[in-house]
């Protein structure tokens, strides 16, 4: 080992995991975004917090920059290593710690993959109801680090709503142990909110207690196609009215196109400009009754011009993989991402003002919409025209993203919904927050990262 500082890391912790090796380097060192070229300085991979506390006192003692890892599946840039920093990626500390049946709690290490934790809640007759396409790869201390929303926030809210309790290591090495599972606890500050959603700027999560839920009743799936994007909000009113909604998703003919080509199964054999997945409550026959009642108005009023109603698991299943399945299909173009959101009640005035936007500065350009519309988060991804400079695209997005921020911030919005700040999203912070509210942050980092170990230069600038 050439480099003196790992010899010393090694040394301060016997058998600690290290990599070193550049494919490993590049593995780890970058997420979804693929935008940074990796260059971490090496990968450590502990295998409890007593590790992670002593791989941050060696990070202050030589002054070198952690990036924290999980399943990388971010598309912001939060996980990107470019600059000599040491990775210390959780995915050794993936195991299940404990189930409390009385608190109805499950404790996890950070690294657990987000299906295992779905698998292990479903063991105890309960469910974790946090749920996103890539369930499969990300991880819980990413999603803790994100506040990550998915499909359901509709009906569960984002991931801040079911900690009940965390295990965090400071900027220091310093362990805290963060609201202990309390439902009621009115003794100061509640730091566990502080560190959900910081983007490891502040610290390592090294355990996480959940809360559970009981199984939600039988649901079906209905796939709507809309004549028009004016419709779209209007569909919503009349389910979100009748419907006890688990979920309301939207996507355009262009993501269908991508989708399908990619594998899912084309839904209806005329074309349609938009489209929605709802799920909803279908417990006993009023509530299916109350379905087909949302969906016939819709129809009479010209809202909807098809639908279809799932029969089965299988074809609820085919149903969700045309919208779940959108981002998938586009990974293989490297498309710009924007995640957006504002309230609910602004997403009609803010969409049209969106929609005329986009048009007007992409002409000719593949853009792609898809969203949670039910809790006003849009996800907009632009793909790259063919044979244009990626650096150029990126350069010409980010000028269309800067008015998107100056319509976020009239419309009260925030340019990250569910993604994080990160690297991507630096630059329009200041739309979303104000100045004095990044003066705090920065000062909060200062508190608790004070030698600014932890994940430096990502969300705000010391």
């Amino acid at each position: 080992m050439n480099d003196p500082r790992l010899q010393r890391l090694c040394d301060a912790i016997p058998g600690l995991r290290l990599l070193t090796d550049p494919a490993d380097l590049e593995h780890y060192g970058r997420d979804w975004t693929r935008r940074w070229n990796p260059a971490p300085l090496a990968i450590a991979l502990p295998v409890d917090t007593a590790q992670v506390q002593a791989i941050v006192r060696w990070a202050n003692d030589e002054r070198v920059a952690l990036v924290p890892s999980g399943g990388r599946t971010g598309l912001s840039g939060g996980a990107v290593a470019a600059n000599g920093e040491l990775v210390l990626s959780l995915e050794r500390m993936n195991r299940v710690l404990g189930f409390d049946p009385i608190d109805r709690t499950l404790t996890v290490q950070p690294g657990i993959v987000l299906e295992a934790v779905h698998n292990a809640a479903r063991e105890q007759g309960l469910v974790y109801p946090v749920d996103f396409g890539a369930r499969g790869s990300c991880s819980i201390g990413g999603n803790i680090a994100t506040n990550a929303g998915g499909i359901r926030v509709i009906r569960y809210g984002n991931t801040r709503n079911w900690i009940a309790g965390l295990k965090f290591v400071t900027g220091t090495g310093e362990l805290l142990d963060l609201n202990r599972g309390l439902i009621k606890n009115a003794s100061g500050y509640d730091l566990r909110h502080l560190v959900i959603g910081s983007e490891g700027t502040l610290g390592i999560v090294v355990e996480a207690t959940l809360s559970l839920t009981d199984a939600p009743p039988p649901t079906q799936v209905m796939l709507l196609a809309l004549p028009s994007f004016e419709a779209l909000m209007q569909v919503f009113a009349a389910f979100r009215e009748r419907l006890v909604l688990e979920a309301f998703e939207f996507f355009t003919d262009r993501a269908l196109e991508h989708v399908t080509a990619h594998g899912a199964q084309r839904p209806f054999e005329e074309a349609h400009p938009y489209f929605v997945v709802a799920e909803f409550a279908a417990a006993d026959e009023l509530q299916q009754a109350a379905a087909l009642a949302a969906f016939e108005y819709c129809v009479e009023n010209g809202l909807v011009g098809d639908g279809v109603i799932s029969q089965s698991d299988a074809q609820a299943a085919q149903l969700w993989r045309l919208r779940e399945g959108i981002t998938e299909s586009l990974a293989r173009y490297k498309p710009y991402k924007n995640d957006i959101s504002v309230r609910v009640s602004a997403m009609p005035a803010f969409l049209a003002e969106t929609q005329a936007l986009l048009t007007r500065e992409y002409p000719g350009v593949d853009v792609i919409w898809f969203g949670h519309i039910g809790d006003g988060n849009l996800h907009i991804n632009v793909l790259p025209p063919e044979g244009l400079d990626a650096q150029l695209f990126v350069e010409q997005c980010e000028r269309v993203t800067d008015l998107l921020s100056d319509a976020l911030a009239r419309h009260g919005g925030s340019i990250s919904a569910e993604h994080g700040i990160g690297l991507v999203k630096k630059p329009y912070l200041l739309g979303s927050r104000s100045a004095e509210e990044v003066a705090l942050m920065r000062g909060i980092k200062r508190v608790l990262d004070p030698n600014g170990v932890m994940n430096p230069g990502k969300v705000f600038d010391l």
